[in-house]
């Protein structure tokens, strides 16, 4: 229904022209539209509500975007009366006004979780568009600010802040800093900007400002409640990551890089041989004839079939390396450049990049197939399938540089099948995961066996069974410490498979002692991340070119005193891989990640708010990870509604307190939660 402009109130003169725009209830949703401008709030599932503003038009479905088609049910109810509109998901409430103002209430009690702020009080309002032709507008939605506000998440960042206030962050995909536009709030709510374009976020002291440097539309979705329940919401309309295979729960080895067929095969033999758990080792890129030949090159890899027979009669799954780059010499390059597959521009040739291949003696430019291309996904998949799946059965994938590591990027010089760059730019990689997905589950791989590991991701990349690691990050113990916050931000962006590289990846030394305590405390945590992969390009490293390896970076390659701490913790992780797997299933099911900050468990205890140095591995286990050079000693903080016991001793806490512990070099503080049982000490 439309409300007649002279039941609705007055507006304020000092806007020079004041709107007052009409309300309607349409199929469920509060619309509102005034000065060109069309505004749609839907109902998004329980307790949630997606917010849709056009100008020019009415709003536009089947824009790209990280939310499922379809929403999950919930009920709702819209009220237009004394000139505002209200609607009701569970526990949000969206209030509109006479102008087109939007305020999103508690439920309960009508407090505010978060409000619309205009710019000025004359123009613009809190909805800037600026035109940047053909339909598109370089937009701005504002909000209020907060002064007791924290804010996580958005992606995965190397800045090592856990609260993002007051921080400005590019919405940009690069090596190590993943831009996945969701933050969670401690006031209350939970929202995803549901665009892929280009742009930023501002989280000012004065104020919050989403920008898309070109799109054709604002458009986000906002949930409310309890951190843990906004992870439910959220991974519900975004889609939940399918169950980890179980051979992905436990040690991963790589290191870059294996050259041969038989190098790669002495690693994992000997590990067998020492007793050692493994269950996975990666072949690394190179291995191939030529960049986007997408095939294992004969001359170093004689023999696949009888090195995956191999493997898997030692129980060890092989993991192989995928570009997406395609060389020009390349036998699908003709193909895919003939029949539109490679990512364009908008002047110029097709989007380059300089690297090297095999048989030249200098760099080539290579192109990039268009993941965002149905036809080309299928044609990509089609030579992934015939050349490793059919033929050798290899069924998990590691999808390096997915960003895409364009050089430079330009976004808005790129053009993709589904749209211009700055609009659509950052959902590369979470297409470009969707090609395994569908792929797999198209070749009768099924949901149980899907899981690829990925250097950038976008806001539904987990519903593709896409990992992701912090990408090719420095190796001192500063570094450890930042992926702490960037692991517990990417927990609360929605993807619950995530790791770092043991040891970090630019060099580091194995016969250094120095850096023999760094990549023990960080083995040490990664034996408590979702995934156990240790990699890096140690030195002596060589050259990059299709030659080029690393320094030796297996457990036994860090000496006698390290290799036995390491020892001692792979076979920490071979013991909890059901307590693992127990905890992805909550992942895979309800939504909530599995390296969880200590609020999400304990929301009411505020100085857990505060925490970026621990975090929960799962609802029982508290870890509180050594950062520091010559440390023997760690204070953690213990949250308050729960007793806590140290793991190591079986000495029992109260919660909301510090303690401090002894924390040895083959020592990682852990504390169960409420007398909860897991094998731990040998």
């Amino acid at each position: 229904m439309n409300q007649p402009a002279e039941n609705q109130p007055q507006v304020s003169l000092a806007q020079s022209s004041p709107t007052v725009g009409t309300f309607r209830e349409r199929d469920g949703a509060l619309e509102w539209s005034g000065r060109q401008e069309t505004v749609r709030v839907e109902p998004w599932g329980p307790d949630g509500v997606r917010v849709r503003a056009r100008l020019g038009g009415p709003v536009l479905d089947g824009l790209p975007g990280a939310l499922l088609a379809e929403a999950p049910p919930a009920s709702s109810t819209v009220k237009i009366e004394d000139g505002r509109g209200r609607l009701t998901v569970g526990a949000l409430t969206v209030e509109v006004d006479a102008e087109g103002m939007i305020r999103f209430l508690d439920s309960s009690d009508d407090r505010e979780l978060l409000a619309e702020e205009r710019a000025h009080f004359w123009w613009p309002g809190s909805r800037l568009y600026t035109a940047v032709g053909n339909g598109h507008h370089r937009l701005e939605q504002r909000f209020a600010a907060y002064d007791d506000e924290k804010l996580y998440g958005l992606g995965q960042h190397q800045h090592g802040r856990f609260d993002q206030k007051g921080l400005v962050l590019d919405l940009v995909q690069r090596n190590a800093e993943v831009g996945i536009p969701v933050l969670t709030s401690s006031r209350g709510y939970t929202l995803l900007w549901n665009n892929p374009a280009i742009g930023r976020v501002e989280l000012a002291h004065n104020g919050t400002r989403w920008v898309a440097d070109s799109a054709r539309q604002i458009d986000y979705w906002v949930t409310a409640g309890a951190p843990a329940d906004a992870q439910r919401r959220y991974s519900a309309v975004t889609g939940r990551t399918p169950m980890l295979p179980q051979w992905a729960a436990g040690f991963w080895q790589c290191k870059l890089r294996y050259r041969t067929q038989e190098e790669l095969l002495a690693v994992a033999r000997e590990y067998k041989r020492r007793g050692l758990p493994l269950d996975v080792i990666v072949c690394d890129f190179f291995h191939w004839t030529h960049l986007g030949d997408w095939k294992f090159d004969p001359k170093e890899w004689p023999d696949p079939a009888s090195m995956v027979r191999e493997l898997d009669e030692l129980g060890v799954k092989l993991v192989v390396s995928v570009w997406p780059s395609v060389s020009p010499l390349s036998e699908n390059h003709q193909l895919m450049e003939q029949r539109g597959y490679f990512i364009g521009t908008q002047y110029g040739p097709m989007a380059h990049a300089d690297w090297p291949d095999k048989e030249v003696a200098s760099t080539v430019q290579v192109a990039f197939y268009d993941a965002t291309n149905p036809e080309a996904r299928e044609f990509v998949w089609s030579r992934v399938r015939d050349n490793y799946l059919a033929p050798y059965g290899i069924t998990a994938f590691w999808l390096d540089a997915c960003e895409p590591e364009l050089k430079p990027g330009f976004p808005e010089n790129l053009r993709y099948w589904a749209g211009p760059g700055l609009e659509v730019g950052n959902m590369y990689p979470a297409e470009n995961a969707r090609t395994f997905y569908e792929g797999l589950r198209a070749s009768g791989s099924g949901d149980d066996e899907i899981i690829t590991l990925n250097r950038s991701a976008w806001a539904g990349s987990q519903r593709y069974g896409a990992a992701l690691w912090s990408g090719d990050i420095g190796t001192d113990f500063a570094t450890l410490r930042r992926q702490i916050a960037a692991g517990l931000n990417t927990a609360l962006s929605g993807i619950p498979w995530w790791n770092t590289d043991i040891g970090g990846f630019h060099g580091g030394d194995p016969d250094d002692p120095e850096y023999r305590e760094v990549l023990v405390r960080w083995f040490q945590f990664g034996a408590l991340s979702p995934l156990m992969r240790l990699h890096g390009f140690r030195d002596p490293g060589t050259p990059l070119g299709p030659g080029m390896t690393g320094g030796p970076n297996e457990v036994w390659s860090y000496g006698e005193e390290a290799g036995a701490v390491l020892e001692k913790y792979l076979r920490l992780r071979e013991r909890l891989k059901p307590y693992v797997l127990q905890v992805m299933r909550e992942a895979h099911e309800e939504g909530l990640p599995v390296m969880r900050p200590l609020f999400l468990e304990f929301p009411d205890d505020q100085a857990a708010w505060s925490v970026d140095d621990s975090y929960l591995f799962g609802r029982d286990l508290l870890v509180a990870p050594v950062l520091t050079a010559g440390a023997t000693a760690r204070t953690a903080y213990l949250p308050a509604g729960a007793r806590w016991t140290d793991a190591w001793t079986g000495r029992t806490y109260e919660g909301g307190t510090a303690v401090t512990v002894d924390a040895p070099l083959d020592r990682i503080p852990l504390f169960l939660r409420d007398g909860a049982r897991l094998p731990v000490a040998e």
